[in-house]
């Protein structure tokens, strides 16, 4: 096996991540609810499944095609849990975003500029969730597992796109993969300080 083989197996490993961690963020929020759960960051986890499934086409790649084909379903189930239409000002809001930060961009200067774009999108898009991390204790809704599945992920892609060549890529997933990591710490973060907190609670009754 060569080291091109090798890395073109590191990429559909990186489309296999993209199952669990999804699946998980829709087990948690079945069993736990959607606090904590940002709409605005999973209506702009659909968008760029669609961006992403067009340009693995047109680079003719079936891992960037396919890693966001089989999580686009269960994307979409997370979101309608979501209720995007009774946050409608948000809903537009992030449409918008990615209409003019990504669909203008490659449709004005083509795929190479649209892709860099989406560094700026993807990362932008981790933003709702970490401003929500921060105001909202309640996380129960954030599946810490899922983002942690989400940083792996990412470092498969980089090394997957330096293989194949694909610079633009690489950049956007670098960008979104430091992103990853600080939601992350953040979930990690609230579900300590409510577990804390649930003791604290336990024992002031204990003692009451």
């Amino acid at each position: 096996m060569t080291y091109h083989d090798f890395a073109l197996g590191l990429g559909w490993l990186a489309v296999s991540l993209g199952v669990p961690g999804t699946v998980s963020q829709w087990q948690r929020i079945r069993t736990q609810g959607i606090e904590g759960v940002s709409v605005a960051t999973w209506l702009l986890f659909v968008w760029m499944s669609y961006f992403w499934i067009s340009y693995g086409f047109v680079a003719h790649s079936a891992q960037v095609t396919w890693g966001s084909l089989i999580v686009v379903p269960m994307q979409m189930a997370i979101l309608y849990r979501l209720a995007p239409w009774k946050h409608r000002r948000t809903s537009l809001l992030a449409t918008l975003f990615f209409f003019v930060m990504a669909v203008l961009p490659t449709a004005i200067f083509g795929w190479q500029a649209g892709v860099y774009c989406m560094t700026i999108v993807m990362i932008a898009n981790r933003v709702p969730q970490i401003l929500e991390l921060l105001r909202q204790p309640d996380a129960s809704g954030v599946s810490a597992w899922s983002w942690l599945i989400g940083v792996l992920g990412t470092w498969f892609w980089i090394l997957y796109y330096q293989n194949v060549h694909l610079w633009s890529a690489l950049i956007a997933t670098a960008g979104v993969s430091l992103a990853n990591i600080v939601v992350f710490a953040l979930v990690v973060w609230r579900h300590r300080q409510m577990k804390y907190d649930l003791i604290a609670e336990e024992v002031f009754i204990s003692n009451s």
